[in-house]
């Protein structure tokens, strides 16, 4: 015999989880990741996040580990595996810095920097698939929209942090 379902408090049971922008935002993120790992999986042999990375160092973006973990939202260790898994593969190395002999610079091996310039091509086709039906201004606004979420984060991660330290907002 089964046990019957409980119903779910009130609060659970009438949010519209489909009218979620962050459910909405994470679900486009996740399909995007998963499109992108299909092919980086099949056609470079890493996965998205992998490739992601290569790319940022190539790009000069995140060349020390802590960018990437600032970059990517996830701690120092996971930073460290994600590294040493491609440092084992032999696609990018740590290089260790001439004036600070504390700092770790990142740098791609040729296969490396193979694999990051192929990374652009794979990114427009996913983003050209996601966006079929668009038009050009609606693919424009939409990033516009999306740059001030990121805008906005960032002030609430530092307004957050100040309410953490005991500050006070500049808008207060």
């Amino acid at each position: 015999m089964t046990e019957p379902t409980p119903t779910p408090p009130p609060e659970v049971r009438d949010y519209d989880l489909g009218e979620s922008v962050g459910y909405l935002i994470s679900r486009v993120k996740s399909s995007m990741s998963n499109l992108i790992t299909q092919s980086t999986v099949t056609e470079l042999g890493v996965t998205s996040q992998q490739a992601s990375v290569l790319f940022m160092v190539a790009s000069g973006k995140c060349v020390l580990a802590a960018e990437l973990a600032r970059e990517y939202g996830i701690d120092a260790s996971a930073v460290t595996r994600l590294v040493d898994r491609l440092e084992k593969r032999g696609l990018l190395r740590r290089v260790r810095s001439s004036e600070d002999r504390r700092a770790v610079r990142l740098a791609l091996t040729p296969e490396g920097e193979a694999i990051a310039a192929r990374m652009p091509a794979i990114f427009t086709s996913v983003t050209g698939e996601l966006s079929k039906g668009f038009t050009p201004e609606e693919v424009g606004f939409l990033k516009s929209m999306l740059r001030r979420i990121l805008v906005n984060s960032c002030e609430a991660s530092q307004n957050a942090a100040n309410a953490a330290a005991g500050q006070t907002s500049p808008d207060d």
